[in-house]
């Protein structure tokens, strides 16, 4: 049913919450995990048009994404992983259809109305606009 999973990673706790699902789905179906973490500060954000260097949020962003992918083969599950740069909506949904995956995995925080206009949902943009199911996992409150 699922042959590649797309994971999309906050680098914070609410990921947590969200691994030992995946890493079950993976392995039930036998699925290739696509770890990807969309730096979106300013520096990624203008990171190829000012020819920027890394940030060391972006650096510390890699890092994460490569500590998770080593525990998961650790576990003798197919990791491939991406720091993308912009805006998270747009990158999810454009890794999701690059990479051929057949379902996107997130968490959310149960935004309501008001904090998803300051803060923005990045579930509400990509459930809009993905092709593909997704699979959310409610992130414990802090």
């Amino acid at each position: 049913m699922y042959r590649k999973i797309l994971v999309a990673l906050e680098n914070s706790p609410a990921d947590l919450a969200l691994l030992p699902h995946i890493t079950e789905l993976a392995t039930q179906f036998r699925a290739r995990l696509f770890l990807l973490h969309v730096a979106d500060g300013w520096a990624a954000r203008n990171y190829d048009q000012l020819k920027l260097a890394e940030s060391e949020e972006m650096k510390a962003d890699r890092d994460y994404l490569d500590g998770i992918a080593l525990e998961l083969k650790l576990k003798k599950i197919e990791v491939s992983t991406l720091l993308a740069k912009g805006n998270p909506p747009d990158e999810i949904l454009k890794a999701a259809i690059r990479e051929e995956c057949d379902l996107i995995a997130m968490t959310s925080h149960g935004h309501r109305w008001l904090a998803d206009i300051f803060f923005g949902s990045t579930i509400s943009a990509v459930r809009h606009k993905a092709t593909v199911p997704l699979f959310l996992v409610r992130a414990p409150n802090p």
